[in-house]
């Protein structure tokens, strides 16, 4: 089935394809693994697609060529990703696109988190005009299943107003949007929110405002990704404390549990497999990954293989462009963290030093190679530099195999270790109601 579908509360994994052949690869790892959890091929935002020159047509065709040469036979959604204005929408859900995630993060104060009692009530005073919901919240006090309470306090809710109030009033605003056009064209659709890229967690009582705002206001949520505590930086695993997470995500579990229930959205997904049990556990399946650019890692792990000359050259490109394509991105990664591929003779070594083997990962654990974050950053010019990009491209027609290999190596890892916390979770994954 070629067609995308909306999934609902099935337990989900969002698969990113920033070059367009990699979807027999990700077909194969959903047969690998097998289990309940449901793949979205076509996934990708507006900005990757700029960054690549691809457009959403091209992105819907290589994900639906890539599903039929695999003979993929279940359901796939397709993630129209971080959509910031109507016609994002408009040119996504055109082409056949299911699922919207929409991104106010241009409208969130992220310096919220810091201000001290007069900046913040100055920052009040500047959105209290727009904001129409703080005497149904102030005061109260929600206590969840899982023995938390939240205070919904003066406090609280002045700084949920300035952090998140324009960003949710230009969430339902383009919630609205969507839904206006699939009542004209008869295209199913379904929501996530991403509240994710701040640099300080979401709070539960933000988390419990934003989502109960967006339901009240008729958003048709099925997940939420809020940003959650520790660092989930692209291309590695997560940093942080996997048992205050896991506790964590078990608080944002229950709002969603009471309020929807809708799905926990993890972005920045790929890689990071010490925490995927708990989040599969906590959210007792049910949940949605997004991975994005480790698809296009492990297609350079294809070119160190079969053009070391090749995957030397991208390296030291990419070293040229790091500091000024990281700005948006989470990462720690510096050039000094990584060797300059000259010094290193030993094609191998230098995989390990950019790519990071499996065999090199202690067992349960994602990546943590540094030289990863200078790859996954650089995407965009390396894949839109006309010699890179033709050579990438050479090396991974030449060897479809070696390429569905790896990623089918990759990627079942992911769901073994999503599948195996949804396995010691104690209910079983809900149903879509939709």
């Amino acid at each position: 089935m070629t067609h995308p579908q909306t999934l609902g509360l099935s337990a989900s994994f969002g698969f990113g394809d920033r070059i367009g052949n990699a979807t027999p690869g990700h077909v194969e790892a959903m047969r690998r693994a097998g289990g309940a959890i449901q793949p979205i091929f076509p996934q990708q935002s507006i900005r990757e697609m700029t960054r690549t020159d691809r457009t959403p047509e091209s992105v819907m065709q290589d994900a639906i060529i890539g599903m039929k040469e695999a003979d993929w036979q279940g359901q796939t959604g397709a993630d129209a990703d971080h959509l910031k204005t109507p016609d994002d929408v408009d040119v996504t859900m055109q082409v056949g696109f299911t699922f919207f995630t929409i991104d106010p993060s241009e409208h969130v104060d992220q310096q919220a988190d810091d201000y001290d009692e007069p900046t913040l009530q100055e920052a009040f005073r500047a959105v209290a005009d727009q904001i129409t919901w703080m005497n149904a919240y102030r005061g109260q006090s929600i206590a969840l299943l899982t023995g938390t309470t939240i205070i919904l306090d003066e406090t609280a809710c002045v700084r949920a107003a300035v952090k998140y109030g324009r960003a949710i009033n230009e969430a339902v605003k383009l919630s609205d949007h969507i839904r206006m056009r699939s009542d004209e064209s008869g295209q199913s659709f379904e929501i996530e929110l991403s509240v994710d890229e701040t640099e300080q967690p979401t709070t539960l009582a933000e988390h419990y405002i934003i989502a109960d705002q967006c339901i009240q206001r008729g958003m048709k949520l099925v997940s939420l990704a809020p940003r959650f505590i520790g660092d989930f930086e692209k291309g590695v695993d997560y940093k942080g404390d996997v048992a205050a997470l896991e506790t964590s995500l078990a608080d944002h579990a229950a709002i969603s549990d009471l309020l929807g229930p809708y799905k926990l959205s993890l972005h920045s997904g790929s890689d990071k497999l010490s925490m995927y049990a708990a989040l599969a556990r906590t959210t007792n399946g049910r949940f949605h990954v997004k991975t994005a650019g480790t698809s296009y890692l492990e297609a350079l792990r294809v070119v160190a293989q079969h053009d070391e000359p090749l995957f030397r050259q991208i390296i030291e490109f990419a070293r040229k462009c790091y500091d000024i394509d990281k700005a948006t991105y989470h990462v720690s990664a510096t050039l000094d963290s990584a060797p300059p591929p000259q010094e290193v003779s030993d094609v191998h070594v230098l995989e390990q030093q950019y790519l990071e083997c499996w065999d090199d990962v202690p067992a349960g654990k994602g990546f943590s190679a540094p030289g990863r974050q200078i790859l996954h950053c650089t995407f965009g010019s390396v894949l839109t530099n006309g010699e890179l990009s033709t050579g990438i491209h050479r090396v991974l027609d030449a060897y479809p195999d070696t390429y569905r290999e790896i990623l089918a190596d990759h990627f079942t890892r992911h769901l073994e270790a999503l599948h195996a916390g949804m396995s010691s979770s104690h209910h079983a994954p809900r149903v879509s109601v939709f």
